[in-house]
C-alpha cells in the first residue's frame, strides 16, 4: 500500500510537471497566433517567460519564435517605408530599427540552443538554414539601424547595432557560409564601433576593433589613433605602460615626420616623473633624428636643471643648429652662461667677496657669451612673446656698469628702473 501511494505521488509530480512543460510551449504558440495578427507587443508579452523558463522543453523554438515575431515587424514596416515616397504614408522609424536589433540577436541566442545535442546526443538544427536565408543580407538593415541611433545621439545602441553588424559573419550561424557578404563599408563600422567603444570608456572593446579596422591597409593610421589613445586610457599596470610606449615608439619610428607620436612620448616620461627614461630615450632618439631640435632641447633643459652649464650649452647649441630660430634655446643658452659666470664669479672672490680686476676680466668674458644669446633672443622675439630677454639683458648691463644700455632697457621695460 505504502509502495502504491509513493508510485501515485511520483506520478502525480511528473503530470504536474508535464502540463507546466506544456502549458510554457503552448505560449509559443499563442504568441505565433498574435504575431499573425499584428499584435507584436502582445505577443513579445506572452512568448518572454517561455525564454527563459527552465519548463520550456524547446528553448530554440522559443527563440526563433521570439526572433520572428520582430522580424515580422520590422519588415512590415520597412515595406512600409519603401513604398512611403509614393504613397506618402508616414512609418515609425524607431520601432523599425530596433525590431531589427531584436531580431537578429533572438535568431543568434536561437542558434545556440538549436546546436545543443538532442535525447540521442546528435545536434540536427533545425532553424539555420531559415536564419542564413532571412539573415544573410541584413548586415545593411544593422548598418542603418547604427545609423539611425547614432543621428539620434544615442551612442548606446549606435554601438550595439553597428557591433552586431561587425559580428555577423562570425557567429555560429554563418560558420559555414562561404559567400558571406564582404560589403565595402566593413571596416568603416569597425572603426566606429572601435571609436564609439572608446568614446564610452570601454577601452577594451575599442582596442579590440580598432585592430580589426587596421586589417584594411587604408584605415591604419585611423585604427591606430584609437588603439594607442585606448591604450592611453587603459594604463593600469606596469605591462599597460610598457605596451602602450612600446607602441608609440613604434609609431614614431615608422612616422618620424609627424610630431604627435614625439609629442606623446614626451609627455609620457614628463607625467610620470621618469627622468632616467626620458634621458635613455633622448639618447636614442638623437642617432635616430639627429635633426631633431626638440630633442636637443630636452636634454639641454635636463643638464641645465642639474646645473651643468657647459654641457647644457652644447645640448642648446645642437638644437639651435637644427633650428636657428629657436627663441627658447638661445635664451637659456644665455641663462646658463650668466649662472656659470655668477659662480665662476664666487669662486674666484676672496674670503671678503672682493675679486680683482683679472678675476673679473674672467668673469666679464662669460657675462659677454650669455649676452651674445640674449641679444640673438632680443633680434628673434622683439615683442618677448617667448621669453623676456629685457630682465636678464639689464642683468647684465648693470653687471658691465654700461648705463647707456641699461638705459635702453628701461625704455623698453620701465618697471627695470623702479
Amino acid at each position: 500500500m505504502i509502495m502504491n501511494m509513493r508510485k501515485l505521488v511520483m506520478m502525480a509530480l511528473m503530470a504536474t510537471a508535464a502540463t507546466t512543460a506544456f502549458a510554457q510551449d503552448a505560449l509559443v504558440k499563442e504568441a505565433k497566433k498574435l504575431a499573425g495578427k499584428g499584435q507584436f507587443a502582445e505577443a513579445v508579452k506572452v512568448i518572454t517567460p517561455a525564454l527563459t523558463s527552465s519548463e520550456t522543453l524547446d528553448k530554440a523554438a522559443a527563440w526563433h519564435q521570439y526572433s520572428d515575431i520582430f522580424y515580422t515587424q520590422h519588415s512590415g514596416i520597412a515595406e512600409t517605408a519603401a513604398k512611403s515616397t509614393i504613397t506618402k504614408e508616414v512609418y515609425d522609424t524607431l520601432t523599425m530599427y530596433s525590431a531589427g536589433i531584436d531580431a537578429w540577436e533572438a535568431a543568434v541566442k536561437c542558434d545556440e540552443f538549436d546546436m545543443l545535442p538532442n535525447e540521442k546526443g546528435k545536434v540536427k538544427p533545425r532553424f539555420r538554414s531559415e536564419s542564413q536565408n532571412r539573415y544573410k543580407n541584413f548586415g545593411v538593415q544593422l548598418v542603418q539601424a547604427g545609423q539611425y541611433f547614432y543621428q539620434q545621439k544615442n551612442n548606446e545602441k549606435a554601438l550595439k547595432a553597428w557591433k552586431l553588424y561587425c559580428d555577423m559573419k562570425n557567429t555560429t550561424i554563418f560558420a559555414d557560409v562561404a559567400d558571406f557578404p564582404k560589403d565595402a563599408f566593413y571596416y568603416d563600422i569597425t572603426y566606429y564601433v572601435a571609436f564609439l567603444a572608446y568614446q564610452t570608456k570601454d577601452f577594451a572593446l575599442a582596442e579590440k576593433y580598432a585592430k580589426i579596422t587596421a586589417e584594411n591597409p587604408e584605415k591604419v593610421d585611423d585604427s591606430n589613433e584609437i588603439l594607442l589613445f585606448s591604450k592611453k586610457e587603459n594604463m593600469k599596470t606596469k605591462e599597460d605602460s610598457v605596451a602602450y610606449v612600446t607602441m608609440v615608439k613604434e609609431l614614431h619610428k615608422a612616422n618620424p615626420e609627424q610630431e604627435r607620436y614625439f609629442n606623446l612620448l614626451m609627455e609620457y616620461y614628463t607625467r610620470g616623473n621618469d627622468t632616467q627614461g626620458m634621458a635613455e630615450w633622448l639618447q636614442e632618439e638623437s642617432q635616430i633624428n639627429p635633426q631633431n631640435s626638440m630633442v636637443w632641447a630636452l636634454m639641454g633643459e635636463a643638464k641645465m636643471n642639474e646645473e651643468k652649464w657647459e654641457e647644457a650649452v652644447a645640448l642648446y647649441d645642437k638644437a639651435i643648429e637644427a633650428k636657428p630660430d629657436f627663441v627658447q634655446c638661445i635664451f637659456n643658452a644665455g641663462r646658463c652662461y650668466y649662472a656659470s659666470a655668477m659662480e665662476l664669479q664666487t669662486k674666484l672672490a676672496d674670503k671678503n667677496g672682493m675679486i680683482s680686476n683679472d678675476n673679473r676680466a674672467k668673469v666679464v668674458e662669460v657675462v659677454k657669451k650669455a649676452e651674445g644669446y640674449y641679444v640673438r633672443a632680443r633680434e628673434l622675439d622683439p615683442n618677448r612673446d617667448t621669453c623676456n630677454w629685457a630682465y636678464p639683458l639689464y642683468q647684465i648691463y648693470y653687471f658691465m656698469k654700461d648705463n647707456d644700455k641699461m638705459k635702453e632697457i628701461e625704455a623698453i621695460d620701465p618697471s627695470l628702473a623702479q
